[in-house]
């Protein structure tokens, strides 16, 4: 378990913070950048769920993903390539996650009108929220393609593939929140020409 007994610790006064594997790396470090959109998207998807408490079923997706989310960045806070020379094991992302999001995102999906036009962000004060974090999660997700890229041996690419099916889950959530679809703001071609 987790304790929190102080807030600030004055460590990164100085622009630097620590990894789980204690190695100090600067807090623009691509790394770090990526873990705190992945945080930044647990944070708006928690504005989101102030519009699903009456929803329950989708509320609960929700919290499943808040916390797969802290679960992603303790993955990403303790690089691939390290978790050998630490003595615990390292949380990382699994398959399991991802099927489970693949599952949500079937059933939902089962139920919407088909898409023949490309969607506005918007709708339901629900549906804008998500589409918000669905926007979050995809530039945590090109962060995180940014940070395998330079760090092949250090990314679980799970993590990636979880990131990818998020920001599915949320779009079609968004979808569903919005009447199943009906209640969405389509894009008119052209229209202000």
């Amino acid at each position: 378990m987790i304790q929190l007994k102080q807030i600030y610790t004055r460590s990164g006064d100085k622009g630097k913070t620590s990894l789980s594997t204690g190695k100090r790396v600067h807090k623009h470090d691509i790394r770090v950048h990526t873990y705190g959109t992945v945080d930044e998207t647990n944070a708006v998807i928690g504005l989101a769920r102030l519009y699903t408490l009456t929803l329950a079923r989708h509320d609960a997706m929700l919290a499943r993903i808040q916390n797969d989310l802290f679960d992603l960045g303790a993955d990403l806070c303790t690089p691939l390539d390290s978790a050998a020379t630490d003595k615990s094991t390292p949380l990382r992302m699994t398959v399991l996650q991802v099927d489970r999001l693949e599952r949500e995102i079937d059933a939902m999906n089962a139920q919407l009108l088909p898409l023949d036009s490309f969607i506005l962000p918007g709708g339901t004060a629900a549906a804008a929220h998500l589409h918000h974090a669905r926007t979050v999660c995809r530039r945590a997700e090109r962060l995180l393609g940014e940070l395998a890229a330079i760090e092949p041996e250090g990314v679980n690419p799970v993590a990636i593939q979880y990131l990818n099916r998020l920001s599915d889950h949320l779009f079609v959530l968004a979808r569903h929140v919005n009447d199943h679809g009906r209640a969405d703001v389509l894009w008119v071609q052209g229209e202000n020409r």
